[in-house]
């Protein structure tokens, strides 16, 4: 498998995908630059993610939050969605049953 790629999307927004691991998030972790803005990620085309992908996502929230921003996560996955819900992140994340837009 090849890495985790991020490519930019016609309406602003990005698409990560690829196998989301701890092999690949040093790879992204630099890709988006802390804004003020909402930024949209969508993950519907990531293959598998571990604990270390989910780490690479707060680290995200965390510094566009630090900027005055915020991360939002279209289409995860399930594996994601149940790893951040274990993790106790799923709402920092926008993953929680009680946010069901985050995955549209």
């Amino acid at each position: 498998m090849s890495g985790a790629r991020l490519h930019a999307l016609d309406d602003g927004g990005w698409r990560l995908e690829g196998p989301l691991g701890f092999g690949e998030v040093t790879g992204v972790l630099e890709a988006l630059s802390p804004s003020a803005d909402s930024v949209r990620v969508d993950l519907g085309a990531l293959e598998a993610v571990d604990s270390a992908g989910l780490a690479l996502l707060v680290e995200w929230q965390r510094r566009l939050q630090a900027a005055g921003g915020r991360l939002e996560l279209r289409q995860a996955p399930e594996q994601l969605r149940r790893l951040a819900e274990i993790s106790g992140v799923a709402t920092l994340l926008g993953l929680s049953e009680a946010e069901p837009d985050a995955s549209t």
